[in-house]
This record gives C-alpha cells, structure tokens and sequence, in this order.
C-alpha cells in the first residue's frame, strides 16, 4: 500500500492490507508506470495472434465446449460482449460491496501483471469505476468456482461496459447512468478482454482474505472470553502456565493462546480467592482446554493465510501471455486450493464457537456455576436473566455446525462435461463468511454473560485486564439487575465488538495479545 488511502498496483507486490484497503476503507487504486508496461508489452502478443489465421483459444474461438468454433475478426468484438452478458447469469440476492470492491480490484492486479494480454486502457477503466464509488450489482449464486468466479465477475464486467446494474451512495441505477453520473466511458472490448475480465478466482480469494483478517481478531477475543468465563467460573490460571505449552506441546497457536490467556488473568482477586482449599482438581474441558482449541484455531488461520499470499501473488487467467511470449491454456483458474481452506476455516469457527457456548451454559447453571444464582437472574423464579441469550447463541452455534460440512467435496460438471470437475469454493467462501458472523455473536454472548457474571462475584474483584473489558462495555451495555429486553443490549454489545473496543480494553491492561 502506498500513500494514505491509495493502492499503487504494479505487475506484482500485491500485499492482503492492500485488499483490505480497498474493500473495506474504499482506498483509491492507482495503476503504477511498470504495471501499464507489462499490460502493453502482453497486449502487443495478444494482437500478434489476433491478427494471425491460426485460432487462438478466448482470442479467435468460442469458450469452454464451444471452443472449437473459430470466430471471423469481423464478429471478434461480439464475442467478447457475448461472453460478459451471457455470463451474467447470476441470481439471488446481492453480494456484499466489500466482496465486489474486492474481487474487481484483485482483477486489476492480475490485469496489471501483463500476463493476461489486455489494453491497459480496461485496467485503468475498472480501477475508476472502483474510485467513483460505484459497486456493480452482484448475485450470490452463480459460481462454481471453476473456471474461476465467472457469474459474479461477469456481472461486474456488465457495469464497466455500460450495462448492468450498480450502486452508487445506496441508490441502484442502471451501469450507463453509472457510469456517466462518474464521467467514465464505457469500455468497448477488444480480442481475449472479456475473457480477462471473467477467469479468475478473484471472488473467492477476496472473501478468504477478509475471512483470515475477521478471525484473526475473534481468536483473540475468544481469549478475552474465556478468560472472563475462566475467571468467573472459580478456575483455576494454573493450566494456562507457559511450561505447559511450550515446548512441552509446541503448537504455536496453542502457546500464543494460553500466554494471552494467562495475562488477561493476572492479578485476579477471584483467582486468587479459591487458590488454596478448593477441592476440585481439574476444570471442564471447555475451560482448561481452551488454549488447545483456540490454537488450533490460529495454526489452521496461518495455513490459511499460507495459501491466500500464494494465490495473491499469482496472474489468474486463461489463456495467459508467458514471460516467453507464448500465449498457452491452463487450469490454474481451479478453487481447489482457496475452497478447501474455506472449508477448513469454517470447521475452525464451528468448534471455537461451540466451546464458547459450553463456557456461557456452565455461567448460567447453577449446578455448575459454583455459588452464581441461576441464569445469573436478579430473583430467580421471576426474572429468566439470560436465559434466553443462551438459547441464541446455541442456535448459531448448531448452524456453525451445518456450515462447517465442506463446500469443496462436492462437484457437479458443468459446460457440457467440459468443465466436469470444479471446486465450489465460492460457495465455500459464502460460508464461511456467514459463520465467522455467527462466531461474532456466539463470543458476544460469552462476554455479556461472563461480564454479569464477573460482577456478581463482588466484592472480590476480576483481573485488571478483564475488569477493564467489563468497565469499557458497561457503557453502552448495563449490569445486573431485574428483566430488561435483552437484544438489544447484545445488538449493542456486538457494536462495542465490532468497534475493537474489547480488544482496545483488554491491550489496556494485558498488553498486545497475540
């Protein structure tokens, strides 16, 4: 990333925060000098086959099972309209903006790289239609994940021709108007330019990238939320001590975890108070193992993450333009990879999700919560207390559940047996967004449960560290006391998670939790 709000794209050097940039902080893009080099240099080979008798694939003949068909110059220009309209083919309702924010601005980097043969001119076209604000109108359903993330692209393809539909400042209108209102020409394609426009697995890829950064923040307040829970549950800190960890078991993300949660937990009066004469000898699992699950959790994150710079560092298209000046087919247009770490991930949340909801039912029974009265009701018998929160966040635990099936096993061939075999890594993808939401609000939970929870154990007071995440929540959520209608305290407390203040709180007392 270069300069505030901007994103200087060249041939390659494409980092995740500049992704994140553009999706999320609308980051202006700006094509670099070596970047319209290397797409002039790949355009140049492109026009050489354009003009030659012998067909070329995606330049001078049909796509998929209609390659076989060599297209006459004179109908070439239509092939590539053809190709964008009867691609966009999508249906349900719209994807995010962020996903289509960040899947055009991957397609300007691999269209920077040089390796897919287009003017310069249809890079420099998309990056001012991302700079205008505009957002093409992008159906859920429509990508099989192979070859790339057609339907969805395609519908982007749509707005920078003029057609389409876009949103501009939450008003739909259609891509001419769009594009106008921007004072941006619509792009008129060339030989093999629809084709780039379309082959890439740039939707898949963007939604794992904004996965990894959204989880990477709940495993550390998952730490935070367990260590609450911990805490109010009358555990003990003692399994969370570094030698246990490291090297005694020594997965990274495993000491990383218990270190935070040993810190958050340092200095506690209520630990303290049961450090002697407690005739347990062991916590439940949901507890003591914490460490072990989160970890887990991380390590699967940073073989995610593994994988995503790989492909980010990668020119998705076919055909592509070689180093050599070969322009040569291939499969590298397969979301394999990004699928099966989609699928991953989402077996990750599911587990993290259901250990958090374990912790929140032991706060809320008083068989089980070591003097807490039930469901932590201010007069039990006649208010519920959180009760009900708990039923919530059970039922996003058991879809986390249903989502963590993977996507990636499955495969149903399309084009005519062409393609007949593909990744469904764009639906792995949806997926896994939507349980990483759920986690969200499954560990929203836990914290407002275990932040009662903490309070009703006074006078004995709660660890630095935690009592600075319950001070900084009480002021957009209130404390104990009689029934009160609870969504919307957990609709404010998941603002204060989203805004970073619990983590903010937390770093405060704790220090950077890794």
């Amino acid at each position: 990333m270069t300069g505030v709000g901007c994103v200087d794209v060249g041939p390659s050097g494409t980092t995740p925060t500049d992704v994140l940039a553009v999706a999320r902080h609308d980051a202006e893009v700006r094509l670099t000098d070596e970047a319209l080099d290397a797409m002039a240099r790949g355009r140049a080979v492109v026009e050489r086959l354009a003009g030659s008798s012998e067909p070329a694939y995606g330049i001078s003949t049909g796509f998929g099972a209609l390659a076989l068909r060599h297209v006459p110059p004179e109908l070439r220009e239509k092939l590539q309209v053809s190709l964008i309209r009867s691609h966009a083919a999508g249906m349900g309702p719209p994807v995010e903006r962020e996903v289509v924010r960040a899947l055009m601005f991957l397609r300007v980097k691999t269209m920077a790289s040089g390796h897919t043969g287009v003017r310069p001119a249809l890079a420099e076209t998309v990056a001012s239609v991302l700079n205008a604000g505009i957002t093409p109108v992008v159906p859920e359903f429509g990508s099989l994940g192979c070859s790339g993330d057609l339907a969805p692209l395609a519908h982007c393809a749509l707005v920078v021709m003029g057609e389409g539909r876009a949103v501009v400042g939450g008003r739909e209108l259609g891509g001419a108007e769009a594009l106008a209102d921007a004072g941006i020409d619509p792009i008129r394609l060339s030989a093999k330019e629809g084709l780039a426009l379309i082959n890439g697995t740039d939707g898949m890829l963007g939604m794992l990238l904004m996965a990894i950064d959204d989880l990477g923040a709940l495993c550390r307040l998952a730490d935070v939320t367990a260590a609450m829970s911990v805490e109010a549950l009358l555990g003990t800190d003692q399994v969370f001590r570094r030698e246990l960890h490291w090297p005694l078991r020594p997965h990274p993300g495993q000491a990383a975890s218990a270190d935070n949660i040993a810190r958050l937990l340092a200095g506690s009066a209520i630990v303290a108070s049961h450090r002697t004469g407690d005739v347990r000898v062991q916590d439940a699992y949901s507890c003591r193992c914490a460490p072990q699950v989160a970890g887990a959790v991380r390590d699967t994150l940073d073989h995610a993450a593994a994988v995503a710079t790989r492909e980010l560092a990668a020119a998705i298209d076919n055909p592509v333009v070689l180093e050599s000046g070969e322009v040569t087919s291939n499969g590298n247009f397969h979301g394999a990879p990004l699928g099966y770490v989609c699928d991953f991930l989402a077996i990750a949340v599911a587990d993290l999700g259901s250990m958090a909801e374990r912790r929140t039912d032991r706060l809320l029974d008083r068989t089980r919560s070591h003097g807490l009265p039930p469901f932590l009701a201010a007069d039990p018998g006649v208010d519920s207390g959180l009760m009900i929160a708990q039923y919530t966040q059970a039922a996003m635990v058991s879809e986390n559940k249903r989502l963590a099936a993977p996507a990636s096993v499955d495969s149903i061939p399309s084009s005519a047996m062409q393609e007949d075999h593909v990744s469904m890594g764009w639906n792995a993808a949806r997926k896994l967004r939507r349980a990483i939401d759920n986690l969200r609000r499954i560990l929203v939970v836990e914290l407002v449960t275990a932040a009662r929870a903490l309070e009703l154990r006074a006078p004995l007071a709660p660890a630095p560290a935690t009592a600075a995440v319950v001070a900084a929540l009480r002021q957009s959520v209130p404390g104990p006391g009689p029934d009160r209608a609870v969504a919307p305290e957990l609709a404010a407390a998941e603002a204060f998670v989203r805004s970073g203040a619990v983590l903010a709180a937390a770093v405060s007392s704790a220090g950077p939790l890794r």
